[in-house]
């Protein structure tokens, strides 16, 4: 059962007191935070820091050092796994798709969905995992389970690293690609996600290529603007757009009150771009509300300097409190024709994950707010 937490607003969490948590920091800062404490600090770190990742442990134990420099460690560093509280499976053609939900350490939950993406001539899956970056996210999105429940707090890098490594310890995951798409806005969370994506990439940890990574926003200015700082050329960037006229996005998405279309198709423009970059364009199709023939109009002409764009069409999975109905086959096939014939690249989502409230749009658990309430 949930534990329960005073209401003190939004809010960055710290590990336990004592321990500093591997999974949040490269190998780098490992190394020079053992260096403080132990002669040799910096050599047991080379070699425990693979370890930390791949086993989810802190194995000190596993080369011979003394019980006073195992004591150290032990005592300085930690491995902050998170606890299973459940695991679920949709099984598909398309594959296995499976939620995990894991438990922080003061209590709250957070959700990340493996899913199946493409099965190889050796007959073997490669997945995707979905992470999340915040409990809860006060983007306020109608159609998402996750904007309902509020902003709670922010994930720490360590807890964002450890959905990767506590799935992988307890179940095998082993994700080929790694999507910011979970519950939260990432780029309101900059600074750990910032700092996750560099101990994703750290050669002698999980060792993720830049081009394995996808960072999705619902337009977050300042954020983007961070990430093109970080200066990564192969890392992705999707954007959840969802309504091409200030209207209709303003409705669905209050970000936009914020930042319209124009002046996010400028920051977009203006987004450092390698020669093959593609900007991911991500349409969740609400059936009454963008789906007419005029929205497909739109959004070209919100592609149109953007460089080389693939629009995802995701049809609409409705959550606990459904917005609209979800669209029916003829009414996707439609859409992406539309899109199509305004020169558009299109790539249709196949829906994953629906009967598992694992699909776009569905997770977290909007009953946590009324409790904090």
């Amino acid at each position: 059962m949930t534990t329960a937490t005073p209401d003190l607003g939004p809010q960055t969490s710290d590990p336990p007191r004592g321990r500093v948590d591997i999974l949040g920091l490269t190998s780098d800062e490992v190394r020079a935070a053992a260096a403080l404490l132990l002669p040799v600090g910096h050599g047991i770190a080379d070699r425990l820091y693979p370890l930390a990742f791949r086993e989810g442990r802190l194995a000190v134990d596993a080369f011979p050092v003394s019980a006073s420099t195992s004591a150290v460690w032990n005592r300085e560093f930690t491995v902050g796994l998170l606890e299973v509280v459940k695991m679920v499976e949709e099984d598909t053609a398309s594959g296995i798709t499976a939620k995990a939900v894991l438990r922080l350490h003061d209590g709250y939950e957070v959700e990340c969905v493996r899913i199946p993406m493409h099965r190889n001539e050796d007959g073997t899956m490669e997945f995707t995992l979905c992470l999340s970056s915040q409990v809860g996210c006060k983007m306020g999105c109608t159609f998402c389970e996750t904007g309902r429940m509020g902003l709670i707090r922010h994930l720490t890098a360590a807890e964002i690293i450890s959905q990767v490594v506590t799935t992988r310890a307890k179940f095998g995951w082993e994700p080929k690609n790694l999507v910011f798409m979970g519950m939260g806005e990432a780029l309101d969370n900059a600074d750990n996600v910032l700092q996750a994506l560099k101990v994703l990439a750290d050669k002698r940890g999980l060792h993720y290529s830049h081009e394995r990574l996808t960072v999705c926003t619902s337009g977050h200015a300042d954020g983007i603007a961070r990430l093109a700082a970080l200066g990564w050329k192969r890392l992705n960037l999707s954007i959840s757009l969802n309504g091409a006229d200030d209207t209709t996005r303003s409705a669905v998405m209050p970000v936009n009150r914020k930042t319209p279309l124009a002046e996010l198709q400028k920051i977009l423009a203006a987004y450092p771009q390698r020669r093959n970059f593609t900007l991911g364009v991500n349409w969740c199709l609400l059936p009454g509300i963008n789906d007419r023939r005029e929205d497909a109009a739109h959004v070209a002409a919100f592609c149109a300097p953007l460089g080389r764009v693939l629009v995802n069409v995701i049809p609409y999975n409705p959550g606990t409190l459904p917005l609209t109905r979800a669209p029916t086959e003829d009414e996707v096939v439609q859409f992406i024709g539309w899109l199509r014939d305004e020169g558009l690249p299109v790539r249709r989502r196949i829906t994953k994950g629906r009967t598992i409230m694992a699909a776009c749009g569905q997770l977290g658990n909007p009953e946590v707010r009324k409790r904090r309430s």
